[in-house]
């Protein structure tokens, strides 16, 4: 760990294992502004407009991983966090913890250490309700990606109709997702949506997923997070705890906790696992992309 000046902001902390490397805002946020090998490429977006900025009352979402809740409810879940959190360390994990949010009297936290394999990276997010009433909340993982890649979201394992009848997940859309979209492929084992920095409309799907993975392709590099499922737990969005959405400057892999009721003093904790690989194809058929990303997979972890 050490303190270093980044992207116009005076003091961020910077975390590497001599592989992978992290830079965290401590002058707002917390957002983990960059995240990549070493000498590599971000694997994150990053708004050159709000880059260094801090203070002020509107809401700037800066680029990089941030904490919200959900659902999302505006006001609430994108309240602004433009202050400079609270860093600490302890037993190899560095937190970060944002005042407390005077307008939902919620205090979020994200904890960052280097998984023993060294090949990957736990986020810890913490969101703890300190007002004076119970608040129905989901802790809400968002990881905006560098323009230009595909995101992936695997299918639930086929079963043929003549051994399964009952369905096996929901997938989610928003009022705004156009299926006819070109940026869409809805395949048999995986879905995927390209970013184009050239198409204006947003597109978003959300799903319930058991694999409880994401991933994206950039550049020769794919981008893994790891995440939970629990079942017979309540997600939100229509029971969703993946969602992906993009737009014409980024792409969004977000995962999700369930929804609880969180009573005064209480917290939600939601874990993710990082991994970046390279010199990674993405091959155009499903059942090549399969093995490619099984072999990855392999090679991971998903938080307990």
């Amino acid at each position: 760990m050490e303190y270093v000046a980044y992207a116009g902001w005076k003091r961020c902390v910077r975390l590497s294992n001599g592989t992978l490397e992290l830079i965290v805002t401590a002058e707002v946020g917390p957002r983990i502004i960059r995240f990549g090998r070493v000498g590599g490429s971000n694997e994150f977006a990053e708004y050159p407009g709000q880059l260094g900025l801090t203070g002020g009352t509107a809401y700037r979402s800066y680029g990089g991983h941030r904490l919200w809740v959900a659902p999302e409810t505006a006001g609430w879940t994108d309240h602004p966090d433009n202050e400079a959190p609270d860093v600490s360390e302890n037993d190899g994990e560095t937190l970060f913890t944002a005042p407390v949010e005077s307008g939902t009297g919620l205090r979020k936290s994200t904890g960052v250490s280097f998984l023993p394999s060294g090949n990957g990276v736990r986020v810890l997010h913490t969101v703890t309700n300190l007002s004076s009433s119970p608040v129905t909340c989901a802790p809400w993982a968002l990881s905006v990606m560098a323009p230009g890649g595909v995101a992936i979201i695997p299918q639930e394992p086929f079963v043929p109709h003549t051994k399964k009848v009952l369905p096996a997940r929901p997938t989610v859309l928003w009022n705004y997702t156009d299926m006819t979209d070109e940026r869409w492929s809805w395949g048999k084992r995986f879905i995927r949506l390209r970013q184009d920095p050239e198409a204006d409309a947003p597109q978003k799907a959300g799903v319930l997923t058991t694999d409880g993975w994401l991933a994206y392709h950039r550049g020769g590099r794919m981008f893994v997070k790891r995440f939970r499922y629990e079942a017979g737990a309540v997600y939100p969005d229509f029971n969703c705890n993946a969602e992906i959405f993009t737009n014409a400057r980024m792409l969004e892999l977000e995962s999700l906790g369930p929804l609880l009721s969180l009573p005064p003093g209480k917290s939600a904790v939601h874990s993710e696992h990082w991994y970046v690989f390279e010199s990674v194809s993405l091959p155009s058929r499903d059942d090549a992309l399969e093995a490619t990303l099984g072999s990855l997979l392999s090679g991971t972890t998903r938080p307990d």
